[in-house]
């Protein structure tokens, strides 16, 4: 966020002049990140032969158009076009702008895009003689670039290569879905399953799908049908709201709110359906982009009442919502206003008297029975439709009416007063809390079986989705479509390491998009955070911080409290405020944000920042810093050959990794020591040899070390697989601890580099 060097206004990250005192603003440093997009691939089919019947004039008109006609479309649906080349349009969902539902609109984008040109084909046909086809891919992968500059951000590596891979083995008019956006849509989408595609330059099979159909309607079904567990007490809430409209004859407002995959939507139904007829339902959703989305929800509404079929026009809709209320003088005013509002007639500038006419058909539909007016994602509502709401509240009077909204949290930032405005009706608001353990356990036993949720699994998922029940449910989803959970005669058993199983993609959507709506500073807050685990320190931060960002920490910290990322913590350090992340996936999504290079910069200086707050308890602390260090070394790999800052970067996490195991070499018993240490350390050969020497002895090379606490994620990940340098350093520790050589035998590639 920049701030005026003048007045010292705080500014939007867009603006290039204090909104104060019109001052220039310092330039931004340009921003690295990674991200996961969505890219559309689609080409027309048979453009050389295109362009040997058609005059190159009058092919550069009919690509013109063509172009012109979907470009529009990628833009209406949230992409950026990168480039058209030659005859085929990329566009990318994602870059420019991050949305939880990314994968969704790109696949919408397709589809509309192919409806479009069938639309252009009756011109090009009548005009030239000719039709156009398409083939067009899709896949979802993790980009990586420096600032945003509108119109001038490509993308480039494996994500592009493979949606223009994908797209050249569809058939004309296809769309193709790669894994990686099949899994992101799946609930919105009819798809056939493909064979797997060897595509040119990928070393393995990549699995695919063929788009058959957009699923209609507003709601994704999900795959795994999850009872409603821990919520009786909110349950019983929105009963006794009801119970109190009917007995005082009122409009009441009640706002359920919570997070991503909390089970707002799943308490609504449950309210719904426990109400068997006892009261009228009319529901809506909020839609998060679109053309004329204010009053969407409200014309799902007056659908549902009317009984309105899609294919009826203006006048049947107008009659049938007249139909709905008292023949008196005022009948078809109110319903030709509804029909305006709603779109189901064209008009425009009849908002205020839409107000009194939608109190008027409410007021009518309550009358005989409770009315129950359920708006879903209500963050994401126009300003003029919350007006509508509050002004049901504030003005329905001798009718009982129930307005339930569910929402995210960010409706109560956007409008911290949202329900208690001066003369508004009675207002609750029912906020969602994780499931306890208990509930996790009941969920998780619900969908795998009660008597065949293995242990293992129930500690994996209950400790990754930390209450969320969406979260729960998709992990235990990604570890049916992985192959870590199979079913052997009629029970689920877990097949190999669960914990290196990554984040769902649908739950990394959902929360990547939350972090994109922070602004930099918290963002850049958030990254540094996330490097050091789930639980992080203020001191550390600043560490890594520049002197900019540093002297705003104390306010950012309040800001993304407030906004339910993070909370304190206690610290293992006396003069050192420890906080940490809410969640751990909110931690991954952080760290998924940074660049391996920014990575590999701050796991270096945390770990220098670890050793010298440690002092004299370094000891305690060794094996943290020696991973930090390892991760540093790693990511520096990753993108390179390593120089002489990588091999020192080595040699300092053997070193410190070593130290860490120094306590156990040196207790008795060493050849049973060196097994355990390494499995700690996690190489592999070494317990392989000490398995084949010590008969009886049942170890587990991918046996996890728990971490410390407020210590990395993964901490005790292979370093068997590290280079030689970490390797040399590891065996020079064992010589000092007069551990038999004969048991740390290494792989013969090693031998000679350790000499």
């Amino acid at each position: 966020m920049p701030i005026c060097r003048v007045c010292g206004e705080e500014n939007p990250e867009r603006a290039r002049f204090c909104l104060a005192c019109g001052e220039a603003l310092p330039e931004q440093p340009a921003e690295r990140f990674r991200r996961v997009v969505t890219i559309l691939f689609s080409d027309v089919v048979d453009s050389t032969g295109l362009g040997e019947r058609l005059d190159p004039e009058t092919l550069d008109q009919v690509m013109t158009a063509f172009f012109e006609g979907v470009g529009p479309v990628v833009e209406r649906h949230g992409g950026k076009l990168a480039k058209f080349i030659g005859d085929a349009v990329m566009a990318v969902f994602g870059l420019t702008e991050l949305h939880e539902d990314d994968a969704l609109r790109a696949v919408r984008a397709a589809v509309e895009m192919r409806h479009t040109l069938a639309r252009l084909n009756d011109d090009f046909q009548r005009r030239y003689g000719v039709t156009l086809a398409t083939r067009t891919g899709l896949n979802t992968g993790t980009v990586a670039a420096k600032g945003l500059v509108p119109d001038r951000n490509f993308v480039a590596g494996d994500a592009a290569n493979a949606a223009a891979r994908l797209q050249q083995q569809a058939e004309a008019g296809e769309i193709l879905l790669a894994e990686s956006t099949y899994r992101l849509v799946r609930d919105a989408v009819d798809a056939e399953r493909l064979a797997p595609l060897e595509l040119k330059g990928k070393r393995d099979a990549i699995g695919a799908y063929r788009l058959l159909a957009l699923r209609e309607g507003p709601d994704a079904a999900s795959r795994l049908d999850a009872p409603l567990v821990g919520r009786r007490d909110a349950l019983a809430q929105l009963e006794w709201v009801l119970e109190r409209a009917e007995a005082e004859r009122d409009c009441r407002l009640v706002t359920v709110v919570g997070g991503p995959g909390i089970g707002k939507s799943r308490l609504t139904h449950e309210f719904v359906e426990s109400l068997d007829g006892r009261a009228t339902v009319l529901r809506g959703r909020c839609l998060p982009y679109g053309e004329g989305i204010t009053f969407w929800p409200l014309a799902q509404m007056v659908r549902q009442a009317a009984g309105i079929q899609e294919d009826e026009g203006p006048g049947e809709s107008v009659a049938r919502i007249e139909a709905l209320l008292p023949p008196d003088d005022d009948a078809h005013s109110i319903a030709e206003t509804i029909a305006h509002i709603t779109g189901l007639k064209e008009t425009t500038g009849v908002v205020a008297e839409g107000f009194w006419a939608v109190r008027r058909l409410f007021a009518t539909l309550a009358a005989e029975r409770p009315l129950v007016v359920l708006l879903d994602d209500a963050h994401w509502a126009e300003a003029t439709l919350l007006e509508l709401i509050e002004n049901l509240a504030r003005h329905s009077e001798s009718v009982p009416i129930v307005l339930l909204c569910a929402s995210r949290p960010e409706l109560l930032e956007r409008l911290p007063e949202w329900g208690h405005s001066a003369g508004a009706g009675p207002s609750t608001v029912v906020r969602l809390e994780p499931l306890d353990d208990a509930a996790c356990d009941r969920l998780i036993a619900e969908l795998l079986g009660e008597t065949q949720s293995l242990q293992e699994v129930r500690d994996h998922v209950a400790g990754r989705a930390e209450g969320n029940p969406l979260f729960i449910e998709q992990l235990i989803s990604m570890l049916i479509d992985d192959g870590k959970l199979e079913s052997l005669d009629g029970r689920w058993v877990a097949v190999g390491d669960l914990d290196n199983v990554t984040v769902p993609p649908g739950i990394h959507a959902l929360l990547a998009a939350r972090l994109e709506l922070l602004g930099s500073d918290e963002r850049a807050l958030l990254g540094r955070a996330a490097v050091m685990g789930q639980t992080f320190y203020i001191g550390a931060v600043a560490d890594l911080s520049s002197s900019d960002l540093a002297v705003r920490i104390p306010s950012l910290l309040l800001e993304l409290v407030r906004k339910e990322l993070i909370r304190p913590s206690r610290s293992d350090f006396r003069d050192e405020e420890a906080f940490e992340f809410r969640h751990l996936l909110i931690r991954d999504a952080a760290y998924d944000a940074v660049t391996k290079e920014s990575r590999a910069d701050l796991h270096a200086r945390f770990a220098d920042w670890l050793e010298r707050t440690a002092g004299e308890r370094l000891a305690e602390y060794a094996e943290i810093v020696g991973w930090h260090l390892e991760q540093a070394h790693r990511y520096l790999a990753e993108l390179g050959p390593i120089d002489e800052r990588g091999a020192e970067l080595a040699r300092r996490a053997a070193d410190r990794l070593g130290q860490g195991a120094v306590g156990v070499l040196e207790l008795p018993g060493p050849q049973q020591r060196v097994a355990e240490v390494a499995k700690e350390l996690r190489a592999p050969w070494i317990v392989g040899r000490h398995q084949r020497q010590c008969s009886g002895s049942e170890l587990d090379p991918g046996a996890r070390v728990p971490a410390r606490r407020g210590g990395p994620p993964g901490a005790g990940e292979a370093i068997g697989r590290a280079p030689c340098e970490l390797l040399s350093a590891l065996v020079d520790r064992a010589k000092l601890c007069q551990v038999p050589m004969r048991l740390l035998e290494v792989p013969p590639d090693d031998l000679g580099v350790l000499g």
